[in-house]
């Protein structure tokens, strides 16, 4: 089976916004500023802002350090909560 690099593209953009809204959710249920998270994580705090913002797509290592501060999966920061299609 063949994807078209718009399609990619657009299911990563998509992704992308879903991991910036989850971020967002979990760390302010979390009651931890963007700084704070930053500082737990060992991560600059315009990364945070920069991936909040669908600006930035995280690497393995980030996304492993903030679920560990958050204390959630890396499920949980990449699933919207909505049920997809595999289309």
């Amino acid at each position: 089976m063949s994807i078209s690099q718009t399609t990619l593209k657009a299911k990563s953009s998509l992704q992308q916004e879903v991991v910036a809204e989850q971020l967002r959710k979990q760390r302010l249920n979390a009651e931890l500023s963007q700084d704070s998270l930053a500082e737990l994580a060992g991560i600059d705090r315009k990364t945070i802002n920069r991936i909040e913002n669908g600006h930035f797509s995280p690497t393995l290592d980030t996304i492993t350090r903030l679920c560990i501060v958050l204390k959630i999966t890396p499920g949980t920061l990449l699933s919207s909560g909505r049920s997809t299609s595999k289309k």
